[in-house]
């Protein structure tokens, strides 16, 4: 069984979806209506930077759901391989979930672009730069990090952001307890802790504005019936009822992405193969968490030929 899934925040790089938009009159419609719904040339800044200005969350965010949806129209619309008739049910990290809903019918382009631009200005905002941080644990499990993230708190913020794999997590909240996690890392058994060049403390207690905005936006624009299930970050659980992913995308912004539990539960379900869409990012990850299953990557044109071929 496939599932399909889709990066998060961190997979943009200069460059992304040139290729495609050149092969492709489906990729080339996907960024031509991004643009037309952000009123902005977004796919001029992912072709040709600056990296710095890409990498902006209010940016990054509905470029990385672009490039998604366009390896998604271009597997359906160019080779004939629906989502929805060979997949099972997909999942995304983090901003990936919107990809992923975008991918199955619950949003449509545009309404997902503009969300995520709200999403990402929303998240910039809730907390100054310099406030907040973030941290990745390097040879940790959820337990040593949550052990850890309460010790480096002393009153402050410092939460657990992302599960990732057996082997990586994420912690999140106010730059003092994040850096004293970092001083703190291997005497709570981590091998090491990676201060992230973010420009926020995403995931955490302190994105609640950020998550109020979410509600506001999102209540206007819901999603619609899902074409296949997905595995919502904040729960790790299968979702198909649009009005229950709409409070859970509202939690996701303050919740912990428990990637890790998701992945397992889709290979406690069967799952054996996961193809993400737009980035090499996922993959690895999985491999980690699902260790008899095959990941496939489509970022190429070649790469979306190869893997429609097969399973065609």
């Amino acid at each position: 069984m496939i599932a399909f899934v889709f990066p998060g925040q961190g997979s943009q790089k200069v460059g992304m979806g040139v290729d495609l938009a050149a092969a492709s009159a489906a990729a080339r419609e996907v960024f031509e209506e991004v643009d037309e719904a952000l009123g902005q040339k977004l796919f001029a800044l992912m072709a040709e930077g600056p990296e710095d200005e890409l990498t902006r969350t209010a940016n990054a965010q509905p470029a990385i759901m672009a490039h998604s949806i366009a390896v998604a129209r271009v597997l359906e619309q160019d080779f004939g391989v629906k989502l929805a008739q060979v997949g099972e049910a997909v999942a995304g990290h983090s901003l990936g979930e919107y990809s992923a809903l975008t991918a199955v019918g619950a949003f449509g382009l545009a309404d997902a672009a503009r969300l995520l631009r709200v999403r990402g200005d929303a998240m910039q905002a809730a907390v100054p730069v310099g406030v907040g941080g973030m941290c990745a644990l390097l040879g940790a499990d959820l337990e040593k990090a949550q052990a850890l993230a309460d010790a480096a708190a002393q009153g402050e913020v410092c939460e657990v952001a992302n599960d990732n794999d057996p082997g990586q997590v994420v912690l999140s909240g106010h730059a003092g307890a994040i850096a004293r996690a970092v001083d703190l890392a291997k005497e709570y058994g981590c091998k090491r802790a990676v201060p992230l060049p973010v420009s926020a403390p995403f995931h955490c207690s302190l994105m609640q504005p950020a998550a109020d905005a979410m509600a506001e936006a999102l209540a206007k624009c819901p999603p619609k019936g899902l074409l296949l299930p997905v595995y919502a970050n904040f729960t790790a659980a299968l979702v198909s009822d649009p009005a229950e992913e709409l409070d859970l995308l509202v939690k996701q912004v303050t919740g912990r992405v428990r990637w890790r539990e998701s992945m397992a539960a889709m290979g406690e379900a069967g799952i054996t193969r996961f193809v993400e869409l737009g980035g090499k990012v996922v993959g690895p990850m999985i491999r980690k968490i699902v260790p008899d299953s095959t990941q496939d990557s489509l970022v190429s044109m070649a790469e979306i030929e190869a893997l429609a071929k097969e399973i065609a």
